[in-house]
């Protein structure tokens, strides 16, 4: 197995801002392996929620995670501020990978990055259903390397075929 290069701050065209906590802290005095997943599941869903395309209580479609990694580069601890990349890998009829790395304060390179995918489904069947309509519009292709900050985050120059790019 190859392992993967660290990616950079200018290849996600999204970023959420993620403080760490102490409770995220292990034995060791780092961020624990597993929370680096609860960093990506919070930064996918609360950019779904932002947008109208995320209903966790009521909607009639939700997303379930069906694969998830992660590679570690480097260590994180609290109190550090963190940030979490956000693009979409791979977009199908019913589904979605979402490539997230995780960056720390005045780090231009991950210290964490990874995937999940959501297989979109019918909440009551548990069904495959299409992508939510608010959401799957705003999934444009973009090249990352014609990507620039703005007020904070990272947005298109242009569009281009390469990855999948997700609009505010």
């Amino acid at each position: 197995m190859t392992r993967p290069a660290p990616h950079t701050r200018a290849e996600y065209p999204y970023h959420h801002p993620t403080p760490t906590r102490w409770a995220d802290n292990d034995v060791y005095g780092h961020v624990n392996n597993v929370t680096y997943y609860a960093y990506f599941d919070t930064a996918v869903n609360a950019y779904l929620a932002a947008r109208g395309a995320l209903d966790i209580h009521a909607g009639a479609v939700i997303g379930l995670v069906v694969e998830s990694g992660c590679a570690y580069f480097a260590p994180a601890a609290f109190p550090e501020s963190l940030s979490v990349g956000l693009r979409v890998g791979r977009l199908g009829s019913s589904s979605v990978r979402y490539e997230l790395a995780v960056f720390r304060e005045g780090h231009d390179t991950a210290c964490a990055q990874g995937h999940f995918v959501h297989v979109y489904v019918d909440r009551d069947t548990r069904r495959p259903a299409p992508c939510p309509p608010p959401c799957a519009p705003r999934w444009k292709p973009c090249n990352p390397a014609d990507c620039r900050l703005s007020a904070g985050r990272y947005v298109p120059r242009s569009f281009r075929a390469g990855r999948v790019f997700l609009s505010s």
